[in-house]
């Protein structure tokens, strides 16, 4: 993955790519939640870490593209309201369950504290968390940005 890619990645995950008939779209990290069929995909949790991994050095520029913030705020804002938040419509409707609440909103928290990171400048522990929880090595899986 590239880092027009990694920008494409987020915007078919945040639902703000154009091509909303795309299945990255309708199958995207928010996309999978509305209308929510009952199952979460983590593959596109994985993608957003990927995509945040390889513009990792984008953030501690003085002017980072308003897409990629954009599309991360829209991920954890619209994310943790819409399946998170008791009075949001899966869990008001009674549509998810305990189970995928709380996953749910730990891969908000690792999207969250990993932007957090980067844009705060401590890119070197933005990762860290991720890695260790879900025993990946990101510089091994993306070795085009090393």
């Amino acid at each position: 993955m590239n880092e027009k890619q990694a920008i494409e990645e987020l915007l078919y995950q945040s639902g703000k790519h154009s091509d909303i008939e795309n299945p990255r779209w309708t199958n995207g990290f928010l996309g999978m939640l509305r209308p929510f069929k009952g199952r979460l995909i983590e593959e596109n949790f994985h993608k957003i870490v990927g995509s945040l991994y390889i513009l990792s050095d984008y953030f501690p520029k003085e002017n980072i593209k308003n897409e990629i913030v954009s599309s991360i705020w829209g991920i954890c804002h619209l994310g943790r309201a819409w399946a998170v938040d008791p009075e949001g419509m899966l869990q008001s409707n009674n549509l998810i369950s305990h189970k995928q609440i709380k996953e749910i909103e730990n891969w908000i928290e690792h999207i969250s504290y990993i932007s957090f990171c980067l844009l705060d400048g401590i890119g070197s522990e933005a990762f860290k968390l991720y890695e260790t929880e879900y025993k990946k090595d990101l510089k091994s899986i993306y070795k085009e940005k090393n």
